[in-house]
């Protein structure tokens, strides 16, 4: 049985964890790992029994522990050689990450422990580089894309390989506009390295569905330019109108998810 728990998902941080009986990992370790061992404990799950952290990106709402936890637990990170470069500089990262870094190829998968199977894949994103991941535990296939601002074919060849998509659906386009955004931050969103807006994930999800597709979590949505009703709601037209059977769920920004077993 394959466990996802959504720990925290949005600018505020962001962190998900998988696991079977015999693995676990983390993806990103943007949140304290205290928060993270109380959410992983009330769900009777352990930090302790965390065998990896895989990272998607060098900004601090996805590595603002990495550095510590690792200095700390000495668990293995998976990072592509550019991610491992920039984090050398990063000051949540800088000298604490020794010993501990395994360099994966960005489009070749990789076998880590006897079970998991994992591909890292470049996506569009303003940082020094921003990979998704695909991979397979205990045959349940899942795609995880947190941050993106455009639908690349590797974001759709991905995705409609994955069981289990959780996709960036970041905001409203009419609510961004609108908003009190500054200009530039605006269009810092916007742009083909910004953020995913809930057209630009129902466009994927149209151009990336299959049959195997069971279920999709929207996560990293804004707090300012999109609400959970509104991001839910445009997937749920466009899923229906496709005639996908896939459930849809959207992830919490500041707190845990529920525990979703596969």
């Amino acid at each position: 049985m394959v466990r996802f728990l959504s720990l925290s998902s949005g600018s505020n941080g962001n962190c998900y964890y998988f696991g079977d009986d015999c693995t676990a990992f983390l993806i990103d370790m943007g949140i304290g790992a205290r928060t993270i061992r109380k959410r992983l404990a009330e769900h009777s799950l352990s930090l302790d029994s965390i065998d990896a952290i895989f990272v998607t990106h060098d900004h601090f709402d996805h590595i603002k522990s990495l550095g510590t936890f690792t200095e700390k637990y000495h668990k293995p990170v998976y990072l592509t050689r550019t991610l491992e470069k920039a984090l050398r500089r990063n000051f949540c990262t800088a000298g604490r990450l020794s010993g501990s870094v395994r360099i994966l190829e960005e489009g070749k998968e990789a076998i880590v422990g006897d079970r998991l199977r994992i591909t890292p894949f470049v996506v569009p994103h303003d940082a020094t580089q921003t990979v998704g991941y695909h991979f397979v535990l205990d045959d349940e296939r899942f795609t995880v894309m947190t941050d993106l601002g455009d639908v690349t074919e590797d974001a759709v060849r991905f995705a409609s390989m994955a069981d289990h998509l959780v996709v960036e659906s970041n905001y409203d386009v009419d609510m961004l506009m609108t908003g009190p955004y500054p200009p530039e931050l605006k269009r810092r969103i916007l742009l083909q390295h910004g953020h995913l807006s809930n057209e630009q994930t129902a466009s994927l999800l149209r151009r990336a569905n299959h049959a195997s597709l069971r279920d999709v979590y929207l996560c990293h949505l804004s707090a300012n330019n999109n609400t959970p009703a509104v991001a839910f709601e445009s997937a749920k037209k466009t899923l229906e109108s496709i005639g996908s059977q896939a459930s849809l769920h959207c992830l919490p920004r500041s707190c845990a998810s529920d525990l979703f077993t596969f």
